[in-house]
């Protein structure tokens, strides 16, 4: 009962209640929204400082005089130049000898070139391998006991850690300079992110298969090879031929070391300020990944099944 003179509580209807706590969510949904975008504009800023986006420096201007600018403004403009510096000669009356003096080395570089893809298709298989061995005990439902889970995790963590270039580094100065010590340090590298990859597939992957196998006295290996392996195949194939365009660009990056490839053709360039030839060899890696992105993606899309074949 309620005392006399005490106020009487009505109860709110549900659909009231609903509209009360919906817009207490709400609410509380747009402070987290403003701190978040709080800390992350403070956090942005703050590396944007550390990377000498705000800093002022002295120009040199074409008269020869220097001034105090805005280091980004002042800088892009060069980069404008450098770009015009890269571009050929071509004229439309002479195209074919324009052409031919812009790639003037186009035997060295194909030779170059198809170095280059064997280093990237070596080191990929490696990686592949690796990856693929070491991605089962590296996922958390699949390791036979914590502490292979633990040693699997750490080598892909350190194999991955380390750049391409670090990896050439250590290789040129093993084994010399050449394809080996690139086909080492991609591989190496590849090892490190395809097992990370593709353990997470595998961490994903419906367990019931794996059961029956165990129930039937199958041993963790033929659980792998029969409830594992079938479910994660299609995406195994499609991370690792992204993983080879990946390794084309960067087997001509770790050319600068002397580990083989294009590379070297780039630091020569560079350090001659060949800038057409830079060019040069820019379309000429544009064209093949272009082309290799091309052919992995039907490929992926015909192992998949996402191709369908001709109408019956």
């Amino acid at each position: 009962m309620t005392a006399i003179g005490e106020p009487t509580v009505t109860p709110l209807r549900p659909l009231d209640q609903f509209e009360l706590d919906y817009a207490g969510l709400r609410r509380r949904t747009k402070t987290m929204w403003l701190v978040a975008s709080l800390i992350f504009l403070a956090a942005f800023t703050f590396s944007a400082w550390l990377g000498d986006f705000f800093k002022v420096t002295q120009f040199t201007l074409q008269d020869g005089s220097r001034e105090w600018r805005w280091i980004l403004p002042a800088g892009l403009p060069r980069l404008g130049e450098f770009i015009e510096k890269t571009f050929p000669v071509l004229r439309w009356e002479s195209l074919g000898a324009d052409l031919a003096e812009w790639f003037w080395r186009w035997r060295v570089w194909a030779n170059l070139l198809i170095e280059t893809i064997l280093i990237a298709f070596m080191a990929t298989a490696l990686g592949v391998f690796g990856g693929f061995m070491l991605s089962f005990p590296a996922a958390r439902n699949l390791a036979p006991n914590k502490w292979v889970l633990w040693i699997s995790r750490r080598y892909l963590e350190i194999a991955r850690t380390v750049p391409e270039l670090v990896w050439a580094l250590i290789f040129v100065f093993c084994f010399s300079v050449g394809p080996m010590a690139g086909v080492l340090a991609i591989g190496l590298h590849a090892t490190g992110a395809l097992g990370k990859l593709y353990s997470e597939v595998n961490e994903n992957i419906d367990m019931r298969p794996l059961e029956g196998v165990k129930a039937a006295g199958g041993t963790w290996f033929d659980q792998i090879r029969y409830g594992a392996v079938p479910q994660v195949m299609p995406n195994i194939i499609s991370y690792t031929l992204l993983r080879f365009e990946i390794n084309v660009r960067a087997s001509t990056i770790i050319g600068y070391v002397g580990a083989g490839g294009l590379g070297q053709e780039f630091r020569e360039a560079l350090s001659l300020q060949e800038y057409t030839d830079l060019s040069a060899l820019f379309i000429i890696i544009f064209v093949t990944v272009m082309v290799i992105d091309y052919g992995s993606e039907k490929l992926r899309h015909r192992v998949i099944g996402m191709e369908k074949g001709p109408a019956a």
